[in-house]
């Protein structure tokens, strides 16, 4: 069974945009590093998301990293160093992420990965949510997305949408 861990930025902008409970849906149990869960419930969070990380639902699990004195981690931050590490450590495993370095060391470490956008595709095509207006949601936050992404993913709903009603 596949593990699918989370690093701090996918859980912040779910909350944020009101679809993290599409997390279980669409995985089951979500292991979040105690680093990460720091991240979420500290001063700078938003108050909705640090309300979120001090209430977890039970789909949540909360695991702590193993230690690591990794170079190549060392330009990312402990949220990100630790749901590597976490997810090197599982056999078949999904990392949640949206950093690009963060990203870009997985990739490297062979460790399938997704972000925030890849949540909600994914969900889209499971016919969960309305993709034209989560990525609304989402780029009414601070989050960024390059516009030919943005229409390339509306314009692929548009096809599925499109398929099957045909």
């Amino acid at each position: 069974m596949t593990v699918v861990v989370a690093d701090t930025s996918p859980l912040n902008y779910l909350v944020l945009i009101e679809a993290i409970d599409l997390l279980p849906r669409l995985y089951g149990r979500i292991v979040v590093p105690a680093e990460v869960l720091r991240e979420l419930s500290d001063d700078g969070a938003p108050p909705r998301v640090s309300e979120w990380a001090m209430n977890l639902p039970e789909w949540v699990e909360v695991r702590s990293a193993p230690p690591t004195d990794d170079p190549a981690l060392s330009l990312l931050d402990q949220g990100e160093r630790s749901a590597i590490l976490l997810a090197q450590s599982e056999a078949e495993v999904l990392l949640l992420i949206d950093e690009a370095a963060g990203r870009l060391e997985a990739s490297r470490r062979g460790i399938p990965n997704t972000g925030t956008v890849g949540v909600l595709r994914a969900a889209s095509i499971a016919q969960m949510v309305d993709l034209p207006s989560a990525l609304a949601r989402l780029v009414a936050t601070n989050f960024r997305i390059s516009k030919p992404l943005l229409e390339g993913l509306i314009a692929e709903h548009a096809d599925r949408v499109r398929e099957r009603t045909e």
